[in-house]
């Protein structure tokens, strides 16, 4: 089932929707964090995939303080300026405070509803993998597993870079990189990896043989059927372990 509903962020409301299975719940609860390019027919379906497994998945529109649906309202195109525009300014329109406490208002929103329960998970998308991160950072005793899948820039340079958050989860980590990635360099998932064994928690970090940043989502133009049932399975298995 679908429901449109008004989440609430950290500094207001976002659109967004609730997908449940058929039946009666409530089911363990499933923040689905979108690429940059935010809410759309691609990416529900995938939300939708993710309920049908047994879960309550709420889906954020995260632009909420400066978009409202559709993020974009034009057909993109890589390279064409306008486009280039509009995704360096939704690159750019989240802190990484902002995402931090939007995470655990979207944990407590989700918990409110009578369709979820306890434990929560997360996964996320490109710009959205460390969002998912940091709700399992944020929120260590709700949130026990995150999943991160082609994340972008999830180690940088600064002190605050993501990877900083890294000790204060509880839950388990899976991260899964893409191949030639501008926003996950070899040397950036090295360092992520040791950030991973010195926390001495429970993670997976692994690149799919050949698949780009974006591979996951269908329409894609590096969209990989092959690699993309694979990350649902590696989803669905962190999901069965950690959240029944």
């Amino acid at each position: 089932m679908e429901r449109a509903l008004d989440i609430a962020g950290a500094d207001g409301k976002a659109e967004g929707f609730l997908y449940t299975p058929d039946g009666r719940g409530p089911w363990p609860g499933v923040l689905f964090i979108t690429d940059v390019f935010g809410i759309r027919p691609s990416s529900q379906g995938m939300a939708k995939r993710v309920a049908d497994e047994g879960y309550a998945v709420l889906m954020p529109n995260i632009f909420y303080r400066t978009n409202r649906l559709p993020v974009i309202d034009f057909e993109f195109r890589m390279g064409e300026e306008r486009s280039m525009k509009a995704l360096h300014t939704l690159l750019a329109a989240l802190s990484l405070d902002q995402m931090k406490r939007d995470m655990v208002a979207y944990a407590d929103f989700l918990l409110a509803q009578p369709e979820a329960k306890a434990p929560l998970a997360a996964v996320g998308y490109c710009f959205g993998g460390k969002m998912a991160l940091f709700a399992a950072s944020e929120a260590p005793d709700k949130v026990a597993a995150a999943a991160s899948f082609h994340g972008g820039h999830l180690v940088t340079d600064a002190p605050d870079s993501p990877h900083t958050a890294i000790p204060k989860v509880k839950g388990e980590l899976y991260f899964g990189h893409a191949v030639e990635d501008a926003s996950a360099t070899p040397e950036q998932i090295a360092t992520l990896e040791d950030t991973l064994r010195a926390w001495g928690g429970r993670y997976t970090s692994e690149v799919y043989e050949g698949a780009r940043h974006g591979w996951t989502v269908p329409g894609h133009a590096v969209y990989h059927a092959a690699q993309a049932e694979r990350h649902f399975e590696k989803l669905f298995d962190l999901l069965k372990r950690n959240l029944g």
